[in-house]
């Protein structure tokens, strides 16, 4: 199968390592060179400027489907023009009272081209799959929902 690697650092830097005043800056790096700098939420002191986990985490949440959903779609002959997906992550006390990305809501909106056209039915089957088949879906306990654009 395939292996994926992320390098998470962090350094205090000398500064005061009390709850309120230590950083939250940190960088991911991924094995192609290519840098995220992340932080905490800034809900938890973190710096508002970069990248959070739990937003990185609906971001791959949505990343999958979309790309599992345009290799469908482009197996099942529509042509996707453009693909945006305004996605909503909600922190929430899960079942045993702590804190966790409990839902994600995915609201594609999605143009196409052509003379072929998806159907409703075509749309419901291809996120349906999509979402069956979505790498990152299938490892988390997250609940995902789709809301399709109006």
């Amino acid at each position: 199968m395939s292996e994926h690697k992320a390098n998470i650092k962090w350094a205090r830097n000398g500064a005061d390592f009390g709850y309120k005043n230590y950083s939250r800056d940190h960088i991911w790096r991924f094995d192609n060179g290519v840098e995220v700098p992340s932080s905490a939420a800034p809900a938890y002191l973190g710096n508002p400027q970069r990248v959070d986990p739990e937003a990185a985490f609906v971001a791959a949440l949505s990343s999958c489907h979309m790309l599992t959903f345009l290799a469908l779609a482009s197996n099942k002959g529509f042509v996707v023009d453009s693909y945006e997906d305004n996605a909503v992550g909600r922190l929430e006390k899960n079942a045993n009272g702590k804190l966790a990305v409990t839902r994600v809501e995915l609201h594609p909106k999605i143009s196409y081209c052509g003379d072929k056209q998806p159907t409703q039915t075509d749309l419901d089957w291809l996120h349906d799959k999509a979402h069956r088949e979505c790498f990152i879906a299938n490892s988390v306990t997250t609940e995902i929902r789709v809301v399709p654009a109006k």
